[in-house]
């Protein structure tokens, strides 16, 4: 029987805490139905036997406090809610048992902003973790020794697993219950919590927000630019111009700034315009890729498969239902 001990940080948000527990309490339940013993033994674990959350509006009662924990097979670090520095501070008496644990075998999966818990262990350091878009601008700050990925849902590596935004967590905790269980009860998992299941991408629900939180003003203002003129052709030669600086000190510069070239900017700003153009407007796609300054039908299609994980049309039929069909 596996031992897992779900966390009761202080913040956390409750959805992805009792959600992780009811998947998992799930499973046992199958297995009860079919005769055979539960292969979860599920808890919640505080730092306190009774921790807040959402204000004060409910009260988590936790099954054990940390110091009753001496050994665990797999801890789930839910979302956390709030000013992100203020959660860490106040859950930092978590890092060292984290820390602890892992070394001692057991293995670690953080859901959504849980992943900024996670990070503060050391344990993710040249490791690939994935988190909410939202937040990506802000890990990338406190953590840059990480390897964020932004597009994925689920990322596992020696023992560590994490999840991309909000109800996404869904499909590591299905991920885990495949590689626990089978695949077979984390197919009946899925159908019962009426889950898609393997899904691999977040892209589709990426909005790209520019990262504009550094102190470099000549790239920020090659950036304001790029948003203010990303209908027209755009050189990087032409930005380094503007700026009195070298093509190759503007590239160095603006991919330490903003974790993104000069060129890979141009195209997101200009994917990100395209998209709110298929959600709202009825212009077929054709025109919508003039309206952000591609030519190249080909080109296009491409650039927006690889951004977002979906064709144009499909990304239409996905977000506007009164949209004309190319």
């Amino acid at each position: 029987m596996k031992h897992i001990s779900i966390l009761v940080p202080k913040g956390a948000i409750l959805g992805s805490l009792e959600g992780t527990r009811q998947l998992f309490t799930q499973v046992n339940q199958f297995y009860v139905m079919k005769g055979e013993p539960p292969v979860f033994k599920v808890q919640l674990v505080g730092l306190t036997k009774e921790t807040p959350l959402s204000g004060g509006l409910f009260t988590v009662n936790a099954d054990a406090v940390l110091d009753e924990i001496k050994k665990t097979d797999l801890i789930v670090i839910p979302a956390l809610d709030g000013d992100l520095r203020i959660s860490l501070e106040r859950n930092r008496d978590f890092i060292p048992w984290i820390t602890d644990q892992y070394k001692g075998g057991s293995e670690v999966a953080s859901l959504c902003l849980g992943a900024f818990l996670l990070a503060s262990t050391g344990l993710l350091k040249g490791r690939q973790c994935a988190t909410h878009w939202m937040a990506t601008n802000e890990f990338r700050q406190l953590f840059p020794d990480v390897n964020l990925v932004t597009e994925r849902i689920i990322t596992d590596e020696m023992g560590i697993y994490s999840s991309g935004g909000a109800f996404s967590y869904l499909n590591l905790i299905l991920y885990l219950i495949e590689k626990y269980a089978g695949r077979d009860i984390a197919v009946l998992s899925a159908k019962v919590f009426a889950i898609e299941i393997d899904r691999a991408t977040q892209s589709p629900f990426t909005i790209f927000q520019g990262q504009k939180e550094h102190e470099d003003e000549p790239v920020k203002k090659a950036q304001e630019f790029i948003e203010k003129n990303f209908q027209d052709k755009i050189t990087i030669d032409q930005l380094a111009e503007m700026h009195a600086l070298g093509r190759r000190n503007l590239e160095r510069r603006f991919k330490k700034a903003t974790s993104n070239t000069v060129a890979e900017y141009i195209q997101r700003v200009k994917i990100e315009a395209a998209k709110k153009n298929l959600e709202i407007s009825q212009k077929n796609i054709n025109e919508i890729m003039y309206d952000v300054g591609y030519s190249d039908t080909k080109a296009f299609r491409t650039i927006f498969k690889k951004i977002t994980g979906l064709s144009p049309i499909e990304y239409r039929n996905k977000y506007n239902k009164i949209g004309a069909v190319a």
